[in-house]
């Protein structure tokens, strides 16, 4: 299979400064709402409610969400999301002005951002491989560029950033982070339209959306690109929980230096974004998503015994490493293989399942470092990561992937033989 892998069509650039100004912002807020948390409570209980919050609209709404998803426009509603999310954003900004911030509030807007995220990711998942044809290589060099983005942004500027701002006071992390949701909706605005799925026969929502998640469970290759990320949040969301934590007490980390231990992790998921393409070649895809998956559990081993703070950002940089390779390889695969009217469904099945995950991860961190010690959550996490990858490995081999890609190729050639003009000749000259 070929493709002009230097051609992105002018949209994909509007797209990716949308990402990059929003993931400044998710950076800003990735390393001063923990802090943030951390002084209002001690209690590592509390501080996995607010990030457990954030990820309970997943489990409430994920599959009825990607149904509506597959019926809405997703330009209009990625830009819209954006928008309501910069707006929830004033309430905290507005609390911590008045003094007057606390967990539960900082519950119930993280449980707001996480609905605004459910759509936004959703819609954005579905947007791209209209965008680009569907085309396999295409895919994976605009998921690599949009991931490098994401990971450089909200790793290396963004936590430095937030740890400045949040000494400026409470409030202005979070106005940095609604500036940047207000930015990257004005950019999607302006991206192009792209033609929709042809309807299938109308069908109830909730019978559309058992479709998609159906449709999932059935095939094995989807089902193990879905249970990685589920797995691996369980175990991330635990380590999370009580990195903050974790770094100050047993690392002796102060606020500067958490942000800098979190840019050690965004700069192993530069690389691996960046190396991506060429592990899938060079192994295969399968076998490249087996290889990183191991090591992101081997390397939460390293962080959970690191004595000190070099080693941990050592530990969380190879962790990162993986990460990049994996999300890249993983939703590349996923959008060139299902088809163009699934493809909400299917995105927001798996992210579903990754995200409901994630609570559980996060109250079991916060329940295991009560109960035993800081670094119990640690090693438990790196055993479910180094299972899932053992368990995973059958379902994702180099043989299954390359057989869903021809599928998904004899399916688009014979769309094409009855539709001549294709999606991306149409967004490429808009």
């Amino acid at each position: 299979m070929t493709s002009d892998v230097g051609r992105l069509p002018t949209g994909f650039g509007r797209l990716w400064a949308a990402q990059t100004v929003s993931s400044l912002g998710d950076g800003v807020s990735h390393a001063a709402l923990p802090l943030l948390a951390l002084t209002l409570t001690r209690d590592p209980l509390a501080l996995a409610v607010v990030t457990a919050a954030g990820t309970l609209p997943w489990l409430l709404f994920g599959v009825v969400g990607g149904a509506l998803v597959d019926r809405w426009d997703r330009r209009r509603t990625m830009w819209v999301m954006d928008a309501a999310r910069a707006a929830s954003l004033a309430i905290p900004a507005a609390a911590a002005a008045f003094d007057v911030l606390s967990i539960p509030l900082l519950a119930v807007v993280a449980f707001l951002l996480g609905l605004g995220g459910l759509f936004f990711d959703t819609a954005a998942t579905a947007y791209l491989p209209d965008l680009l044809g569907r085309d396999p290589a295409l895919l994976e060099r605009a998921n690599s560029r949009l991931r490098g983005a994401q990971t450089a942004m909200s790793g290396f500027a963004g936590p430095p950033a937030g740890s400045a701002l949040l000494a400026l006071g409470r409030a202005v992390p979070l106005l940095a982070d609604a500036v940047s949701f207000a930015l990257s909706a004005l950019l999607v605005r302006s991206l192009p339209a792209v033609p929709r799925p042809v309807p299938q026969v109308r069908e109830s929502l909730l019978r559309q959306a058992r479709a998609g998640a159906s449709y999932v469970f059935r095939d094995r290759l989807l089902l193990g690109l879905a249970l990685r990320p589920a797995v691996g949040n369980i175990a991330f969301l635990a380590v999370a929980t009580v990195l903050a934590l974790f770094a100050h007490d047993r690392l002796g980390i102060g606020t500067f230096g958490f942000g800098l231990l979190l840019t050690a992790e965004a700069t192993g998921g530069l690389l691996g974004a960046g190396i991506a393409s060429f592990l899938g070649r060079r192994l295969g895809t399968g076998i490249a998503l087996t290889c990183t998956a191991a090591a992101e559990g081997l390397a939460i081993l390293g962080l959970a015994a690191a004595p000190n703070p070099y080693v941990a950002g050592l530990a969380l940089a190879v962790c990162g490493a993986g990460m990049g390779a994996t999300m890249v390889l993983g939703p590349s695969l996923r959008q060139a293989i299902v088809p163009a009217h699934l493809m909400g469904r299917v995105a927001s099945t798996s992210r579903m399942l990754a995200m409901c995950a994630a609570p559980f991860g996060a109250l079991l961190g916060g329940w295991l470092a009560s109960t035993y010690d800081v670094r119990t959550p640690l090693y438990t996490a790196a055993g479910l990561l180094l299972t899932m990858t053992a368990v995973t490995s059958t379902m994702t081999t180099n043989h299954r992937v390359e057989a869903a890609l021809r599928r998904s190729a004899d399916r688009r050639s014979s769309v094409e033989d009855s539709h001549p003009a294709r999606v991306t000749d149409a967004v490429i000259s808009a």
